[in-house]
């Protein structure tokens, strides 16, 4: 994998990752304002954190569709607890898995939570080694 970023002015960087097997796609970072940023873009914990939910996501909602789960929609959220004092890294981690269905298993939700988190999600794997994370899931029926 590679990736690069490129300052653009004051904190502001746009940032993409691009090989033959990459998406080529870039994306812009910015700080806060009391940093010299102006928030115009992604903060690069933000993309850890997004990265984090959107690896696990993937995982966990092809499991279920390989399972036959009827789900109507996903969500996965974390919330993400922060050394005080810096470098600010993270100390506890929160992963909540919205899933709204029919008939949704929740031995198929268990088993496909605990497959990205032990064996496909290497985001989830990476920090996990540095701080605790919980996984939690709430199956909703739908209508």
């Amino acid at each position: 994998m590679d990736a690069k970023v490129v300052w653009q002015d004051s904190m502001t960087f746009d940032g993409s990752a691009g090989t033959s097997e990459q998406t080529g796609l870039s994306i812009r970072l910015d700080a806060h304002p009391k940093v010299g940023g102006d928030d115009s873009g992604f903060r690069p914990l933000e993309l850890m954190a997004i990265g984090l939910v959107g690896c696990t996501a993937m995982d966990v909602i092809s499991v279920l569709r390989k399972k036959r789960q009827e789900i109507t929609a996903f969500e996965v959220k974390t919330h993400i607890e922060q050394a005080a004092d810096h470098p600010h890294v993270f100390t506890q981690i929160e992963i909540e898995y919205v899933l709204t269905g029919r008939g949704i298993q929740e031995s198929a939700v268990e088993r496909a939570i605990e497959l990205s988190s032990e064996t496909y999600c290497p985001a989830q794997a990476m920090l996990a080694k540095v701080a605790p994370m919980n996984l939690k899931y709430t199956i909703v029926e739908a209508e």
